[in-house]
């Protein structure tokens, strides 16, 4: 309840237009900060939002969205960071000023799936390397303590320094330079001020664009010691690694892109794991999004077949509860319905003559990679698939 004062000034209730009376908030005279209402009702009104305050105050930091109904654990730690800035001498893609992706909408309801001539291919090759470099030092700043803001921080700076710019960075108005999505978020997940906890799952998803070129790729992680001794942690986490692989060896000339849904879900299945129906693989070059689409899951009906030269990613998300997602307030962090942990693996891929090239594949010195199964007592520890490995042009 609020507490009298003699002092009169204007009510601190949102949008009222009142003068105060002799009522203070008690939290906010403790921590010496003026905060006067015109009545108990105004008072009360006003409490789900006036209670951020206080937390502001003690911590500088807050979760922007208090009443809405969050179906995890996991909350905004708010505020961000401003905008980090790009060189202007770096190559800007064109929603980088205004955030409109005008050339992924010139391929809105379209299939025309473009083919690289060798140039192209080359240069694809060259921003798909870098995006792999940036990737591995971002994944080498994990562990307990750490916000995701500072890897944030880290990927736009490594992107920089590859005369690069960061691509997730004001498309469609996303706030940052890449995503972080932590144990249910799905994906999208905003980078904030939330340090990261022990037992924590992270997916990094970093996209380059460089010589006019994008290249496109994200793993998930283990962050310290008990994530990796979690069973659901690391059953979910792998069978994302497993779907990504097992996508991987159908690609040739000739698959057809519905394809890859069939044995993504197949296999989550047999983790006793579900496929995220709603975000799908997509075709990346000069433009970020475009043709074709890619589903990761079965049945689907995803128009087209593979021809060397085609650039496109396949990213399986896999959750370890029901498929169904969520949308935050942000209008970007998807999570699951349920609250339970997914995780998600990406790779930018060539069809070429023969088969495919990883163009981001893992190299030797990779942080991260397959963790083998938590024993349960009495067992032996159950080893996972070794992840892809880079193939020679």
């Amino acid at each position: 309840m609020a507490t009298e004062t003699s002092n009169k000034r204007a009510c601190t209730g949102l949008d009222c237009a009142n003068e105060a009376g002799a009522l203070q908030c008690p939290t906010c005279q403790k921590m010496g900060k003026d905060s006067y209402f015109c009545s108990q009702d105004c008072f009360k009104r006003n409490w789900g939002n006036h209670k951020t305050v206080h937390k502001t105050q003690t911590t500088g930091q807050y979760n922007p969205y208090p009443s809405y109904a969050y179906t995890g654990p996991l909350r905004p730690v708010y505020p961000l960071s401003p905008r980090r800035k790009v060189p202007e001498r770096i190559r800007h893609p064109d929603y980088a000023s205004d955030g409109v992706p005008r050339s992924a909408q010139t391929f809105v309801g379209r299939n025309k799936i473009k083919i690289l001539d060798h140039k192209e291919q080359q240069a694809m090759r060259k921003v798909c390397r870098l995006a792999r470099e940036v990737l591995d030092i971002a994944a080498r700043e994990i562990k307990p303590g750490v916000t995701t803001d500072h890897i944030d921080e880290v990927v736009h700076q490594a992107c920089v320094e590859r005369d690069s710019y960061p691509s997730p960075l004001n498309y469609a108005r996303f706030p940052k330079s890449v995503c972080t999505s932590l144990n249910e978020v799905i994906c999208h997940g905003i980078p904030d001020q939330r340090p990261l906890q022990d037992g924590d799952i992270l997916n990094i998803d970093v996209t380059l664009y460089h010589g006019g070129f994008h290249g496109d790729l994200n793993e998930t992680y283990y962050v310290g010691d008990k994530a990796l001794a979690d069973p659901d942690s690391v059953r979910v986490v792998e069978a994302a690694r497993e779907c990504l692989d097992e996508a991987i060896k159908l690609v040739k000339p000739g698959m057809l892109f519905r394809d890859p849904g069939n044995v993504i879900e197949k296999h989550a299945k047999s983790r006793g794991c579900s496929t995220i129906k709603t975000y799908c693989g997509h075709g990346v070059n000069q433009t970020f999004h475009c043709a074709p689409n890619v589903p990761h899951y079965a049945k689907n009906k995803a128009v087209g077949e593979a021809k060397p030269g085609m650039t496109f990613t396949i990213e399986p998300m896999v959750a370890l509860g029901t498929y169904k997602d969520k949308t935050w307030p942000d209008d970007w962090t998807s999570v699951t319905t349920d609250g339970k942990r997914s995780a998600q693996f990406e790779h930018t891929l060539l069809v070429t003559e023969k088969g495919v090239d990883i163009l981001t594949a893992r190299l030797a010195d990779s942080p991260g990679g397959p963790a083998p199964r938590p024993t349960e007592a009495g067992e032996e520890s159950v080893p996972t698939t070794n992840g892809d490995k880079a193939t020679e042009n």
